[in-house]
């Protein structure tokens, strides 16, 4: 069964799925004229001025990025960049960037077809993402593919968001501190139970609180590695770029890596890290509270701006620094090792992060999966989803997760398929919706806040 799921998994996840991914994202790129790329200025001076903040929609627009970030940025920022590192070389970085900078298209593109085509359920409360753009913007053709990602994603989070997060967790505190797993997973159980089953109102609340403390201190901590090596960071660039078009040279216990393999672990675990393209953050940012879908998608392009091209990269630039990429050491243990090289105790840099970081997932990740119980059975399901996403935490904290983990990562590849697609269709609405927010016609935002 494992051998079976493996053989689906890299055909699911293979050149094809890369080459969708990438090329959506190309594709709004250059449909909406590169704006993406020339109004994230403009999209902070939205985030911090809370302007769009008006209209219907559950929670802030700040809130819906911070629950969205706290789904996005996890393990991936500190294990997947290693991750990519060691199985592609320095480049796999260059290319993690360049996917994150068409993924803004992406990320912007979901929020604005988020907030275009939600929905208020029974209970009042507002139900967006792919499975709604797809129904609403489609019509009822394409019924099938937003009842699949509905599907895909309401099972894909029990393994990749809830019981693997858990499970690491279990892992970092059993080999550091010797707390036995019953223990943290009872405990990760009561915290994360207590967070949502308040619903996505205290979800945001706590996301909007922690998510950017977590992440500052991340980036302090990297930004002191860094700074202890700053003559060597321009070496360091030029490494990571000539290592994308040239490959990896082998060294030590470090194997070599293909311009291949660097792309290929690039783009695909920029994707696994910023989730632009997978239709997982729009059911956040459907949530805000704005009338105005473009300025919605600016906001939610920030994710991808902050989650790749800000924290992977500090992370980066911490491996390549130390040079222990070529130790032959992978993931978690990699920026660990980095870490600890730099400064005594380092390695509580990447056992609190990982704390921290699968904890605010398994809590942003419990909305996405909740929403899609929603589309599929009404509000009715919301009780009963919660309460077996709180169960299956210490369930996963003492599992051996490998088959679990190659389930949930095909789920998540069939959860993007038919989002991509929809992306895809739906793009003239999008630049539609654009060019008549740039000209003038639905602008809300004054104009000293830079467009």
């Amino acid at each position: 069964m494992e051998a079976f799921i493996t053989e689906i998994n890299s055909i699911a996840w293979g050149p094809g799925m890369l080459v969708l991914l990438l090329g959506t994202g190309v594709f709004l790129t250059l449909g909406l004229g590169f704006m993406t790329w020339r109004r994230i200025p403009t999209a902070f001076a939205l985030l911090f001025r809370g302007t769009s903040g008006q209209g219907g929609g559950d929670i802030p627009p700040f809130r819906a990025l911070m629950t969205s970030l706290s789904a996005t940025i996890g393990t991936g920022n500190i294990a997947g960049v290693a991750t990519a590192i060691a199985l592609g070389g320095p480049g796999a970085l260059f290319w993690m960037w360049i996917t994150a900078l068409f993924g803004l298209a992406t990320k912007y593109a979901e929020g604005v077809l988020a907030v275009q085509y939600r929905e208020r359920d029974d209970r009042g409360g507002y139900s967006g993402g792919p499975m709604y753009y797809i129904r609403n913007g489609l019509g009822k053709r394409y019924g099938i593919l937003a009842t699949a990602f509905a599907l895909f994603g309401a099972m894909a989070g029990f393994g990749l968001a809830n019981t693997v997060q858990s499970n690491s967790v279990a892992q970092v505190l059993g080999d550091n501190l010797g707390v036995p797993w019953q223990a943290t997973g009872l405990v990760l159980m009561l915290v994360v139970g207590s967070v949502i089953l308040g619903g996505i109102q205290r979800i945001a609340l706590i996301a909007g609180a922690v998510v950017p403390v977590m992440a500052v201190a991340y980036m302090l901590m990297s930004v002191i590695v860094i700074a202890m090596h700053l003559d060597e960071v321009p070496g360091a660039f030029q490494t990571i770029v000539s290592s994308a078009f040239n490959g990896a040279s082998a060294a030590g216990g470090f194997a070599g890596a293909t311009v291949w393999a660097a792309i290929r672990f690039g783009v695909a675990r920029g994707v696994f890290s910023n989730e632009a393209g997978l239709g997982s953050a729009p059911i956040a940012h459907a949530a805000a509270q704005t009338n105005e879908p473009v300025e919605q998608g600016m906001i939610a392009m920030l994710g991808t701006f902050i989650d790749t091209l800000i924290v992977c990269t500090m992370t980066g630039l911490v491996i390549v620094l130390t040079g222990v990429f070529e130790t032959g050491e992978s993931g978690a243990s990699l920026t660990a090792m980095a870490f600890a090289q730099s400064f005594p105790g380092g390695e509580w840099v990447v056992t609190v992060g990982v704390i921290l970081f699968a904890t605010t997932t398994m809590i942003g990740w419990s909305f996405y999966g909740e929403r899609c119980v929603v589309y599929l059975f009404g509000t009715s399901g919301i009780l009963p989803f919660r309460i077996l996403w709180v169960l299956a935490i210490p369930v996963g904290a003492g599992l051996n997760l490998g088959i679990v983990w190659l389930i949930a990562d095909t789920l998540n590849a069939f959860m993007a398929i038919p989002n991509l697609v929809a992306l895809l269709l739906l793009s003239p609405v999008v630049f539609r919706l654009s060019r008549a927010y740039f000209s003038g016609e639905r602008r809300s935002l004054s104009q000293d806040v830079g467009g």
